[in-house]
């Protein structure tokens, strides 16, 4: 309700694969069974009455699953937090700008009983969402993040960076996402840019533009996955950011001169 979002979800599930892009910061609360986030080389499973709060502007991974000894009931509750909705909670908080001498690193959190109570009281708002006003929900969030920064100082921390989150570089935001299913729109945004003044910076970079660089960088990568490893040309095809198979090997052909399947197929003796 007026860009304040708050996810339930309660399912049995094995397993469950994917990924998103938040485009708001994300306080993830696990009440059972267990969701693995994953981002670049980092790795955050939350288990049963535990927390993590990741920052916006990103591409994540996840697997969610249930567990076997409770028929794989996955329960879990996701509030997505908008920058002024931070900005506001520090200001009411009265956080002093103080920083531990490095960043403070993403961390797994137990839920107290406090947290537990408050996760509870919202289940009758599910019931009911389009009598609830979007005041109401703010407060709920606020109300959220209070009892979320006292349970542990490295929250506290987090929510301090949130606020002071400083600009990437272009070349920073596009190491890390070279290989993830994003669009042009999606890389500006990363950046904090305008897609035009996205587009002009790269150029001055690396001159070419985003799309023939980009593209380039995968298919050469996925060349060398299709010659040293056994991955199929699907998983090939996914794992270096390309979304569709055809149009992968339409594109592969045109740079290498042969499609992927034949440059996959093993040599057969005469």
């Amino acid at each position: 309700m007026n860009g304040l979002s708050v996810i339930e979800s309660c399912t049995h599930t094995q397993n469950n694969t994917g990924s998103m892009f938040l485009e708001d910061h994300l306080l993830l609360f696990v009440i059972k069974g267990k969701y693995t986030v994953r981002y670049g080389n980092q790795s955050y499973t939350v288990k049963k009455n535990e927390m993590v709060l990741l920052q916006k502007s990103i591409t994540v991974e996840y697997e969610k699953s249930g567990e076997k000894d409770e028929e794989y009931l996955l329960d879990y509750m996701m509030f997505f937090l908008r920058e002024d909705l931070i900005n506001e909670f520090v200001k009411m908080a009265d956080l002093k700008p103080s920083y531990p001498a490095g960043l403070v690193a993403v961390s797994v959190k137990s839920v107290n009983d406090r947290l537990i109570s408050y996760i509870e009281s919202l289940k009758p708002y599910f019931q009911q969402p389009g009598e609830i006003s979007s005041g109401l929900i703010k407060i709920k969030l606020l109300e959220l993040l209070f009892d979320v920064a006292d349970t542990d100082e490295n929250f506290y921390f987090q929510f301090l960076q949130l606020k002071r989150k400083e600009r990437k570089s272009i070349t920073e935001v596009i190491e890390e996402n070279i290989f993830n299913p994003v669009s042009l729109n999606d890389l500006a945004y990363l950046s904090g840019r305008s897609l035009s003044a996205f587009k002009r910076e790269f150029k001055e970079i690396y001159n070419t533009s985003p799309l023939h660089y980009i593209r380039n960088r995968r298919l050469d990568k996925a060349k060398e996955l299709l010659t040293h490893t056994s991955l199929s040309v699907t998983d090939v095809c996914f794992s270096t950011g390309f979304e569709n198979v055809s149009h992968f090997s339409k594109v592969f052909k045109e740079r290498f001169g042969i499609s992927p399947s034949l440059l996959k197929k093993p040599l057969r003796l005469s």
